[in-house]
């Protein structure tokens, strides 16, 4: 791992692919995935990040959440989570969550207008195609793609034979929410998730990759589904992707708290899709790190998942 880290950012890489030592034959390193943390003081995120530092992953994910879904939506409460992102040694690639803007209009969080406030952490988040964190990782962003230029969030990047891929789903029904004005942004993000999914298992497929990783913040498996869902029509085409592409397909999920792994995704017809793994990382005031090692040499299961625990070991 030590050593597989060192190469990483000592070699020259092509715009969002993560390069592997030279004469390696294939990709085995491990990244964690965070997510709904901090909910009370920012210091929750600073000590999460002291040990996941100690381990070195060569990369982190965090699926949203900020702060919690009652407290001040406030450009300070923003900053003071993006200078503790440049607190992970390396790269930390953020995708965001409701608690940050769909939700802002409620009176504890003060009232904003959850549009502008997502135009907000557009600006303060993802200014930039690279990553957080001390060492910077060159990401792919949707914005670059022609009737997509606001969805500057939706991220991609590479190792070795494995896909990365951050989507921007959030709780609170993916903010199909029709008594909000602030639903009006709704039909425009869900079809540029649609489109951002098929394009990323496009690109992969024409990678010859191995698997692919999704990461975004909202439980779209929460509670029995429903038809006025705001998961509908992006799950259908999920479950499409997942059924043509026939490889191992990692989910990475927030908003629930609870740690998770199972397999929930069905095809059209009912039947279980089961190279389809789910896991929801642990946060809210019990936040933890998942850490995945990936081996793409495994092209049948190239993913193990663990807790790192408090030891931070």
């Amino acid at each position: 791992m030590r050593s597989f880290t060192a190469a990483l950012f000592a070699s020259t890489c092509t715009v969002a692919a993560l390069c592997l030592p030279v004469g390696a034959a294939s990709a085995s390193f491990t990244f964690a995935a965070i997510g709904d943390v901090p909910y009370g003081p920012t210091e929750e995120l600073g000590e999460l990040a002291q040990r996941i530092n100690r381990v070195a992953p060569a990369f982190t994910i965090h699926v949203g959440d900020i702060k919690s879904g009652g407290s001040k939506c406030s450009d300070e409460a923003f900053a003071s989570v993006r200078r503790l992102f440049d607190e992970f040694e390396q790269p930390l690639v953020y995708t965001p969550g409701d608690n940050e803007w769909t939700d802002c209009h409620r009176r504890s969080c003060g009232q904003y207008d959850p549009l502008e406030r997502l135009a907000r952490l557009r600006a303060m988040f993802f200014a930039s195609d690279q990553s957080f964190g001390k060492h910077k990782l060159a990401l792919q962003s949707q914005a670059a793609q022609a009737g997509f230029g606001k969805y500057v969030e939706n991220r991609r990047w590479a190792v070795g034979k494995v896909s990365f891929v951050t989507l921007h789903l959030v709780g609170s029904n993916n903010n199909w929410q029709p008594e909000l004005p602030s639903v009006s942004e709704y039909a425009g993000r869900d079809e540029a998730n649609i489109a951002w999914l098929r394009d990323s298992f496009a690109q992969a497929k024409a990678r010859k990759d191995v698997a692919i990783v999704l990461a975004m913040q909202a439980d779209t498996f929460y509670g029995q589904p429903k038809a006025d869902s705001g998961f509908t029509r992006w799950l259908a085409a999920l479950a499409e992707e997942v059924e043509g592409w026939g490889k191992p397909v990692l989910l990475i999920q927030g908003d629930t708290h609870l740690h998770r792994i199972d397999q929930p995704l069905n095809n059209a017809k009912g039947q279980p899709l089961p190279l389809l793994t789910r896991v929801v990382v642990p946060g809210e005031h019990k936040p933890d790190a998942v850490m995945v090692t990936v081996n793409d040499e495994r092209a049948d299961q190239p993913f193990s998942l663990r807790l790192l625990g408090m030891s931070g070991r």
